[in-house]
């Protein structure tokens, strides 16, 4: 039997294993049936909605009179790129606040899951409810508690600070932690603690998914906490730690609504504030720019593919899957 047969009838083999059985089939069916709805819903509001943005940021298109949209071409990025400064400053702010914010996020949310994970902590449920409870509160109404918990004279952290340091934080002249341009990517921190709890909970699961002999093992070999923690617990939940950092760069590239709502998108104290995407509300829903506002969300799209794209490109040197793939 000559190569050239061998490939043919290896071919047709394949053909023959890719035919579904009459039970393949209706498993099929159900499968695409159950999620019909979902498909449904994202080809109606997701993508054909980010096509259409597409079209409309090669277009002068005002939301007043959308029947008066004219074709553009290029002018949308051209006036991005060189002379809009405001878009700049709205990815240095968003770069700089994810900057610090992240890492202290991240650090937090797995500390705190290591701690409520131990065996040693007495009311273990009490303490994970307490932490994940708030994230069951609407964002507006707990960005508007945070303004009163910062407040400079009546805010209980600088009551606090002032009762157990003796400085005079609670002062007209005290810490200011909403109006101080040094202090306010980490008064926004704090505020980001607010909704912390779902990360804690990713964190939780996948220590709990942790089996009990390698660390059984480790003891036997004499290997300390801290050892036990560095290369056991951390490769193993390496995963959940890269999807809670994926959603955490997704969300710090979105990140609106505390500004908007503590200061109205205006960019207080000294131009700080002043996001990416507050840029984008205001071209497009304060001044009816849908095209040139289109445009904005579209390089937005651009630098967080191509992030999460760095990310994954990177996984390999350090997430660990148990099957081996990755």
């Amino acid at each position: 039997m000559d190569y050239l047969t061998e490939i043919r009838q290896s071919l047709a083999g394949g053909r023959r294993r890719a035919k579904l059985s009459r039970a393949e089939l209706r498993e099929a069916r159900w499968g695409y049936g159950f999620i019909g709805l979902w498909l449904i819903g994202f080809f109606a509001f997701t993508f054909v909605p980010m096509l259409a943005s597409l079209v409309f940021s090669f277009l002068d298109f005002d939301l007043v009179n959308p029947s008066e949209a004219t074709f553009v071409g290029l002018e949308h990025w051209r006036r991005l790129f060189f002379e809009d400064p405001r878009v700049w400053q709205g990815l240095r702010v968003t770069f700089t606040f994810a900057a610090i914010s992240l890492p202290i996020g991240m650090a937090t949310a797995l500390f705190l899951a290591v701690l409520l994970n131990s065996e040693h902590l007495i009311g273990r449920n009490l303490f994970r409810t307490l932490f994940y409870a708030p994230t069951m509160v609407p964002v507006i109404a707990g960005v508007l508690i945070w303004s009163g918990v910062l407040n400079p004279t009546t805010g209980w952290i600088n009551q606090m600070i002032e009762w157990a340091t003796g400085y005079d934080a609670a002062s007209p002249n005290g810490i200011r932690w909403l109006d101080d341009a040094r202090l306010i990517y980490i008064s926004y921190t704090l505020i980001g603690f607010w909704g912390i709890g779902n990360a804690i909970l990713y964190n939780l699961a996948a220590l709990q998914g942790v089996p009990s002999e390698l660390y059984e093992a480790a003891k036997i070999d004499g290997a300390s906490w801290p050892r036990r923690l560095w290369s056991i617990t951390f490769p193993m939940i390496s995963p959940i730690i890269f999807y809670n950092l994926i959603l955490s760069v997704i969300g710090l590239m979105q990140y609106f609504i505390v500004p908007y709502v503590l200061n109205g998108g205006d960019g207080y104290p000294g131009g700080t504030t002043y996001f990416y995407l507050i840029h984008f509300y205001r071209q497009t829903f304060q001044f009816l720019n849908l095209g040139y506002g289109s445009a904005i969300a579209w390089l937005l799209f651009v630098i967080a593919l191509a992030l999460t794209g760095l990310l994954f490109a990177t996984s390999s040197r350090w997430v660990y899957y148990a099957g081996g793939k990755r």
